[in-house]
């Protein structure tokens, strides 16, 4: 598994502009205003975040999944875990994300 979803939300934290939290990120995807969407599969419920990558499919955004909750909270600058993040502005990590 592929973990380019921690270094996106890292660099366009520092770079350009991120949303944290599956509320923030399922809204940014509502509106077409998400980049790209990173969620951690071990969420408990599952269903926090089964709706984020069909909703992102539906309106043609990224998606990348990580492992983990912590991590990604912590790519995301914040001390506790988050579920999901959705990338406003890539910032410097425009290249990677064409990948």
């Amino acid at each position: 598994m592929d973990h380019k979803g921690y270094e996106l939300v890292e660099i366009a934290r520092k770079s350009g502009k991120i949303k944290k939290g599956t509320n923030e990120a399922t809204k940014m995807v509502e509106r077409g205003t998400a980049k790209a969407i990173v969620y951690a599969t071990d969420v408990t419920p599952k269903e926090i975040v089964m709706h984020i990558p069909l909703l992102a499919k539906e309106k043609g955004i990224p998606c990348f999944e990580v492992p983990s909750k912590e991590e990604l909270g912590a790519a995301a600058g914040l001390t506790k875990p988050t579920a999901a993040v959705a990338i406003v502005d890539a910032g410097d990590a425009k290249a990677l994300l064409k990948e």
